[in-house]
This record gives C-alpha cells, structure tokens and sequence, in this order.
C-alpha cells in the first residue's frame, strides 16, 4: 500500500483525533504546524495548544507559527511533503504554500459545505436552528473552505448538545473520515465533487455574540446559548453586572409564580426560571460577576423580588 508524506496543521482539541489517527496510520508524518503557546487562566501562563502538547508526546517535529508567512512556509517546503492536511489550524494557507505539496492541501471542515463556511460553523449551525449536522473534507483552494469535496457525514442535530459536546463528537467521527480521503488519496481512489448551493458564512464569535435576548422564542434563546457555550459563552446582565449562564433547559410545567414577561426572574423553591418571549427557561448553572459557578437556583434565592435581566 502506498504511504504519503504528510504534514498536518491544527491548533485546537478539535484537531488532536484526526493527528492521533494520522500519526497512527501507515503514511509518515513528517512534521506539525500549530500555533503559538498562548497566556491562559487568571495567571496568563504560556501554554502549548493542545495539537503543540499531542505532538510533543507523539515525538513529532512541530513548527509553532500564528500565520504561515515565508518563514513558516520555507520551514514547512523543508519537510518535502506530499500531502499538506489541515484541521482548524486557525490561518490561510496561500500560495505559494498551497501548491509545496504534490497533492496541495485538504481541510476537515466542521460543516456540510457550502454552508457555514468559515471559523464557527458548528456555533453558527446551532444558533441557527439547522436540522442537520456533518463534517466534510475538501481540497484546500484560494477561496474561503470553497474546494470540492470529497467526503461528507451527516447527522440529524441535537436539540440539547452544546456546540462543544457537537464539535467533540465530529471531531472524531471526522478524524476517520479525514484517515479515509488520506489513504485514498495515497491511492488514486479519491473523488472530490464540486460544491453546490450558495454558501453561508460562519465568522468567528465575540464575547457579544453570547448575550442572550430574553424577548426572542424560548427555543432561539436554548439554541443561542448551545451555540455559545463554552465558547465564547453565554450571559445576561442584571445590575448593570454580568451572569454567564453555564446551563440551562426549557422549563416542565408553569412557573409556581404565573407567566413571566422577557428577562423577569422567578425563583422558586427548588428552581430557577427566567421568562422568554414565549415560554419560561430553567437555569441550572450560573455563575454570578466575581464569584464561582453555582447552582441557579442556589443564586436565585438571594435575588430581590421583581429582578430582570437588561434586554
């Protein structure tokens, strides 16, 4: 069986199945491009993404660059390799670097393309209602995730997944389907097909992107708060303060306190419900300004009477 010198480049969780699978595969990974260590938690602490970590235990070389410009791409022509794969790395790759390897580049794209093209298609997928979900791998090309395709799967969308626990699932099954274009590439089997149908676009998410307007239906509000979480996360502001709502779920039953109009909160005994444009909405964890995460309810029972989120 033929076996293909690949280098593969990617940043975030998402990406570590597909390097692990490769790495694992019969063809030779000769090298990772990821980006920089980045300063996280309270202490900013330079810290490997978690591509840099898994190949670091995988002993494979790694070339740490925040774009891929002349010196990244002259680092990466060194490698001589055949096939370029690419899984969120979080940077174009153009030419001349499109064209080092025989066999360009193909990217796992976290989306049935030509929709939601772009950094957060998952998010975006979510926010918007879609009933169904993929993952596909295409041929890397100057335009924005616009290559022809070459593989696909599809899932009917699950209304209570978070778009991390959906990026988590399509991580994987993507990796082996990523393994499988790979190995058929090495082959001459591969078929890619033009995408078709206009496209949407998925930009990255901003920390306004995760307020929640308690005036829309119960079920935009649900999907807005799935797509956001974790990240950037999903928030109200009460006091001029800001609450990250860390979970929450279409409440069962009437609220003990009657119909609450958009934003008010209701704390019950055991609960703690906000009202929505047309239903109520249980939170179950918060996590108030300057203070940790907590059970809702345990937070709503120190609310004033009347209390609202800011629309």
């Amino acid at each position: 069986m033929t076996a293909l010198r690949l280098v593969f480049a990617g940043t975030p969780a998402a990406a570590v199945p597909s390097l692990r699978l490769l790495a694992a595969s019969r063809h030779e990974l000769v090298g990772v491009v990821t980006r920089p260590d980045a300063p996280l938690g309270r202490k900013r602490v330079l810290t490997p993404s978690p591509v840099a970590s898994a190949a670091a235990e995988l002993g494979l070389p790694t070339i740490k660059a925040a774009r891929l410009d002349q010196a990244a791409s002259d680092a990466i022509a060194a490698l001589e390799p055949e096939l370029g794969v690419i899984v969120a790395y979080g940077g174009l790759v153009r030419e001349p670097l499109l064209s080092t390897p025989r066999l360009g580049w193909i990217n796992l794209h976290f989306s049935l393309l030509p929709a939601w093209r772009g950094a957060a298609p998952v998010q975006h997928s979510i926010i918007a209602g879609d009933a169904e979900q993929g993952a596909a791998v295409f041929q890397l090309v100057p335009e924005l995730d616009a290559g022809d395709v070459f593989a696909e799967i599809r899932r009917p969308a699950d209304r209570l997944a978070t778009a991390g626990e959906t990026l988590e699932r399509f991580a994987v099954d993507g990796a082996e389907l990523l393994a499988r274009v790979v190995d058929e590439l090495a082959e001459g089997t591969a078929h890619a097909e033009p995408q078709l149908g206009s496209p949407s676009f998925a930009p990255k998410l901003s920390i306004e992107d995760g307020r929640l307007d308690w005036a829309r239906p119960a079920a935009e509000v649900l999907a807005r708060f799935r797509g956001v979480t974790p990240e950037p996360g999903a928030w109200s502001e009460l006091n001029g303060a800001r609450v990250k709502v860390l979970d929450a779920r279409l409440a069962e039953g009437a609220p003990a306190s009657g119909e609450l109009a958009p934003g008010v909160l209701g704390p019950e005994r055991k609960r703690l419900l906000v009202g929505a444009g047309d239903a109520a909405i249980e939170l179950l964890r918060v996590q108030p300004a300057g203070r940790a995460a907590m059970p809702a309810a345990d937070w709503g029972r120190g609310l004033p009477a009347g209390a609202r989120f800011a629309r």
